[in-house]
């Protein structure tokens, strides 16, 4: 589901812990000021991800250390495999600029909604 009320977008999410095929559908915020993905603590729990490192991030809050993992993350049938962070404080699952440009997505300001977009490699 897209909403474009408060200027958030909400779209319909399943991620999936590619080495078990354990997965949730969830509704995501898109955040085109967010870098990674970010999923919450319990998701990261409930779909037995694994810790592959660390990051340092800038979050509202200043400056914090996230764990990093990865998913297979589907949002409007375009599929693909992302990095993403795990937080104890976040309650939503939050969809970074990686992730949309990895599965050639990208918000339309005129929509407020997701649209196809070119993947480049140039």
């Amino acid at each position: 589901m897209d909403d474009d009320s408060m200027g958030h977008v909400w779209v319909k999410a399943k991620v999936t812990n590619p080495l078990t095929g354990a997965n949730i559908e969830e509704e995501a915020l898109v955040d085109t000021g967010a870098t990674y993905t970010v999923i919450p603590w319990r998701t990261y729990e409930k779909l037995d991800l694994r810790v592959v490192g660390e990051k340092e991030v800038e979050t509202a809050k200043g400056l914090t250390r996230l764990d990093e993992s990865f998913a297979v993350i589907e949002i409007q049938g375009k599929r693909g495999l992302t990095p993403l962070l795990v937080s104890k404080d976040l309650k939503d699952l939050l969809i970074g600029v990686l992730t949309l440009e990895a599965l050639g997505l990208t918000v339309d300001p005129t929509t407020g909604k997701l649209k196809e977009t070119r993947i480049l490699l140039l």
